[in-house]
Formats: C-alpha cells, structure tokens, sequence
C-alpha cells in the first residue's frame, strides 16, 4: 500500500479483532488457526534502532499458545512499489522487537526469547515482487560459510494478488471486506459491502470496531480517485450505512457522468487532461480544506497557500493524516519562518 496509507491501516489495526480476522482469514496454518484469540493484547514498545529512527509506531501485539506467549510482528509498511530490501528491514525490526524485550525482562521460560510471526500488509496497485527471504538478497557462498549467514524470512500478503472468490469465501471476515473496498468499486459495490460490513459487526463485541472502520471507509472514500463522495463527519458504520443509501443514486449518476465523460475525452489535446486534472486537484483541495476547517478551525493564510501548492501525493498524504493528527502542524508541517 502506498505510504499516505498508513495512519488508516495503523487505525485498523488497532483492534484485535481486525488482527483475528486477518491471521485466520488469510493465514492458512492450522496451529495458528487454534490459537486463543481471545488473549490479543497490544506490546507497547519503543525500539529505537542504531541510526535513532524511532520504530514506537510500528504495530505489535501478542497472543497466548497454551501457557506461553507468541509474539506476532505486524510491520504496516505500505508502499506503492515493492522494497527489495524489506527482509533485511524485517530482519532489524525484530532485533530491536528482541532487544526491547530484553531490556524489560519479558522472556519466555527458561530465559528463551519467545518467537515471532513478521507479517509484511502490502496493497500496492503492482504486484510485490521482492524476496521474502534474506538469502535471495546474499550471494552463493562456500558450504562452511552457508550456515553462518543471518536467516529471515517473513510472510508476505499482497491484498491484489488474493483471488476475488478467495474474498468471497470470507463474507464475515472483517479484514476481507476492507481488502474489497480497497480494490476500485462501483458506488452500488461499496454500499453492499458496507451493508455487509454493518450487518456483520451489530454485536456490542464490536463496539470500538465499528466506529474505526467507519473513520477508514469515509476517509477511502473522500480520497477515491476516480469518484470521490464528501460525506459529513461520521464514526459508526450503521450512520454511513444509512448516509450512503439516502446519497447512493447522487453518487451514481456523477459516476456515470464522470465514466461517460472520461469517453468523450479520449483522444482529445493534452491540454484538455492537464486542465481535467487540475479541476480534480480543485477538488481535493477543497475537500481537504473542509476537512482541516473542521478539525481545526479556519486555516491561516500559510496552510492555504500550501494546499493550493500541493502535489497529488502530497493531499493523499495529508488527508490520511487527517484521521489522527493532534494539531494542524501535524498535518501540513510547521509554517514558514515567516509566519
């Protein structure tokens, strides 16, 4: 997944419940489909790596194996092209997971250190195309050596490469409707999944769960590229269950417009595309100036001048930050030196 994704996936994953679906939904091992996850409990850690790049954001939970603890590393690094070296990041990662354990006397019997599950969560549009191993990044070395060299190996889940009836297979997983939503949707798609989503999560279990997936889903849905849908401030997902079907035949004829345009616009001057997506910019702009406007209050001049500025990935960026930013600076960085 791209970068500007990761405070909505850090959201996501906040709750045990998501983390559940996700090990048993697309985890095919049948031990740890009999682990109790009713024992997910959050590791609150602060690994701080040799070149001081803090990792305190990284999400790490454990669950309990009969008396003892399995740590399960969930690295939410998503990125819109694969990292070849993301098993020697993985590698460092667990390291400092290890150290950090050690330094606060949390090891498994007998002094072991416990094990851990390293979970890469990619949705770029690309396939991933990087060794999961850290051998395929190592030269062929002589038989003694061989053994002598660091191993690692981590579990990759690349949401676009899992077969649609795969998702399908799953229509209570929690973690499977996201990765649906995540793929592009009609607006009819999207108001079935999160009538889905709704339906499956009325359990008061699942309290805190719906209120963070409805968060995600309006933030992915004012961020959509290609149908974008404004909704009000909203954080259960039966209130944008219901907003989504009072607004669904609006949202459908812009689609409509919006594809029949697209086909009246093929083959025209470049000019025409430049001036198609500067409007698009236009829009994000004011989007995301409502969005802040509301969080914040009305924006100084510098933050308006900065919008008006940005790139593409930058309003990406920005909204996704949007969700948990403490401040405005949070967002679009501190102002000039100016102001």
């Amino acid at each position: 997944m791209p970068t500007s994704h990761d405070s909505g996936y850090k959201l996501l994953f906040s709750n045990p419940l998501i983390v559940r679906d996700l090990i048993q939904g697309f985890i095919d091992d049948p031990w740890l489909q009999k682990l109790d996850f009713s024992t997910l409990e959050p590791v609150k850690g602060h690994y701080v790596s040799e070149d001081l790049r803090d990792r305190a954001d990284d999400v790490v939970w454990r669950v309990k194996s009969g008396e003892e603890w399995l740590y399960l590393y969930l690295l939410i690094e998503f990125q819109s092209r694969s990292d070849r070296f993301m098993a020697l990041r993985m590698m460092v990662y667990v390291g400092l997971l290890y150290q950090d354990l050690i330094r606060n006397k949390q090891l498994g019997p007998h002094g072991l250190l416990p094990p851990v599950l390293p979970i890469v969560l990619y949705n770029g549009e690309r396939r991933w195309r990087a060794p999961v191993t850290l051998a395929d990044l190592l030269p062929k070395v002589p038989a003694f050596l061989a053994p002598l060299q660091p191993q690692m190996r981590y579990l990759l889940i690349d949401e676009g490469a899992i077969p649609t009836d795969t998702l399908a297979r799953l229509p209570r997983n929690l973690v499977a409707a996201i990765f649906k939503l995540e793929q592009p949707q009609t607006p009819e798609a999207v108001q079935a999944l999160v009538t889905e989503l709704e339906a499956a999560t009325r359990s008061d279990d699942y309290a805190a769960v719906r209120r963070i997936v409805a968060i995600w889903i309006r933030t992915a849905l004012i961020r959509n590229r290609k149908y974008p849908i404004l909704l009000p401030e909203l954080d259960d997902l039966q209130e944008l269950r219901i907003m989504l079907s009072q607004r669904i035949e609006q949202w459908a004829e812009g689609y409509l417009a919006a594809g029949r345009m697209e086909g009246r616009m093929e083959g025209r001057v470049e000019g025409r595309v430049e001036g198609r997506m500067e409007g698009r910019l236009e829009g994000e702009i004011g989007v995301l100036t409502r969005l802040l406007s509301r969080r914040f209050g009305p924006l100084p001049s510098w933050a308006e001048t900065r919008l008006n500025a940005a790139t593409e990935q930058a309003l990406a960026d920005w909204t996704d930050a949007v969700l948990d930013a403490a401040s405005l600076v949070d967002v679009l960085g501190p102002p000039p030196a100016d102001h």
